[in-house]
């Protein structure tokens, strides 16, 4: 492994693991708080047993969320300086930003934590709601970031040299707010199918059902209505990258030939060398619909983009497909979740339907890894799109294949801990969280 393809898979795995934790620990704060509400009108000591359950989740993902996001930000540094070099003074915004939000966030989550009894029951659930729009603030911010490397503004590129820098411009670029969009619905459905999979898979064992069973309908609801949302989210996420980046677009649907009714390619093996789609289904002029509201204009294909400045497009493809059709898939199962609440009640208590929710569990999170692998694979060759390629912004350091096994190593033991510390705090309900009252 050379030191490029190093420096770029130690990027990718830090991004992989981090995204799985940030998006837990900015979402569940908002099941917490939904539930700490419900205690405080009802009554109903249960919801106070899975608000006080659910904030231990939140602190473990709010450390691990903080400590890969501060190896993600020393990456930066170290593997891409001639990148943040020049870049850093234009999006460096939102970074300052967000580091400004997790600390707002970390002192709310720990009034909240320990704020049980101490504080009015009406200021410590605001405490919570706190964490959940701070971290919620902190994701739009770093992906506002991540924008701008798409759809580069707030500079003008003369001579190799970064003129008339307006940070602000860079920081509410094009493509930050249909971004920020479909990223903060996919977090809200990725994390909503997986804390309910986790309680739903309880339910079937017949394990502290009463706890259980508020814990799951809390998560699903969440979910559900975000994973009906996200094709809207999809599609203006979309519009965007067909104007900004066509050959992103070209290579996520494997777009070959520019042709009036270009067709929507649904599945299907690119023959790159040939330039076709092999066992694909082809909906004639539906992909010009999608992307100019009519069927017959064109859309750029890949013959119009020169083939140095062309992404992966097996790849590219691949993760496209396999995003929106687990996106369609969570979409078919919120529709069956809302036909059990307003017309099958009994659903409720159903083996099949607690084994989809099951199933579902990790699909949010391999449709969001997807989504990343779109977004930066989409971008090659480019670092900032159609400024700086990446093969220039690498570290000319040597030894990052190294680094990139040690941090291998360093993050799966962290995936490990964290899936030990959820495993116990889900062993221990029986004896701390589903009874009628909880300590302080």
């Amino acid at each position: 492994m050379d030191n490029f393809m190093a420096a770029r898979s130690q990027m990718a795995l830090s991004l992989g693991f981090h995204i799985i934790f940030s998006c837990i620990g900015m979402v569940m704060p908002f099941f917490m708080a939904v539930s700490h509400f419900i205690w405080l009108k009802t009554g109903n000591p249960v919801y106070q047993n899975v608000t006080k359950a659910w904030s231990k989740g939140v602190a473990i993902f709010f450390a691990t969320g903080a400590v890969s996001g501060t190896v993600l930000s020393f990456e930066l540094g170290l593997l891409w300086p001639t990148f943040m070099k020049h870049a850093g003074p234009i999006f460096g915004m939102p970074f300052s930003l967000e580091g400004t939000a997790f600390f707002i966030e970390a002192i709310a989550l720990g009034f909240f934590l320990y704020g049980w009894n101490r504080f009015n029951r009406w200021f410590h659930w605001f405490t919570g709601v706190v964490v959940g729009v701070s971290g919620l603030i902190s994701g739009i911010l770093v992906v506002a970031a991540n924008a701008w490397m798409n759809s580069p503004s707030g500079f003008d590129f003369v001579d190799g040299k970064y003129l008339n820098i307006d940070p602000i411009k860079a920081m509410f670029n094009p493509a930050w707010f249909s971004q920020a969009l479909h990223m903060s619905v996919a977090a809200f459905a990725a994390t909503g199918f997986a804390v309910a999979g986790v309680h739903a898979l309880m339910i079937m064992r017949k394990r502290n059902i009463s706890f259980h069973m508020p814990a799951f309908k809390i998560a699903a609801v969440f979910g559900v209505v975000a994973a009906i949302l996200q094709p809207l989210s999809g599609d203006i996420s979309a519009k965007m990258v067909a104007k900004r980046q066509p050959a992103k677009l070209a290579a996520m649907e494997a777009h070959f030939k520019t042709e009036p009714y270009s067709p929507l390619i649904i599945g299907g093996i690119p023959d790159v060398k040939n330039k076709k789609v092999d066992y694909a289904i082809e909906l004639p002029g539906m992909l010009s619909f999608m992307v100019h509201d009519d069927f017959k204009t064109p859309v750029t294909g890949l013959d119009q983009i020169p083939e140095k400045d062309q992404p992966p497009i097996a790849v590219t493809h691949y993760a496209f497909q396999l995003m929106v059709a687990l996106g369609m898939l969570m979409m078919a199962l919120g529709i069956i979740y809302l036909i059990a609440v307003f017309k099958k009640k009994n659903w409720f208590d159903k083996r099949w339907f607690l084994k989809l929710f099951i199933w579902a569990t990790p699909i949010g999170f391999i449709a969001v890894e997807a989504g990343w692998t779109v977004t930066e694979v989409g971008r090659q060759p480019w670092i900032i799109q159609g400024v700086m390629r990446t093969a220039d912004a690498v570290t000319p350091m040597p030894g990052i294949g190294y680094s990139f096994y040690l941090f291998t190593a360093v993050y799966f033991t962290l995936s490990l801990a964290v899936i030990f510390l959820l495993y116990r705090q889900i062993k221990m309900v029986p004896e701390i969280y589903d009874t009628k009252t909880v300590a302080p």
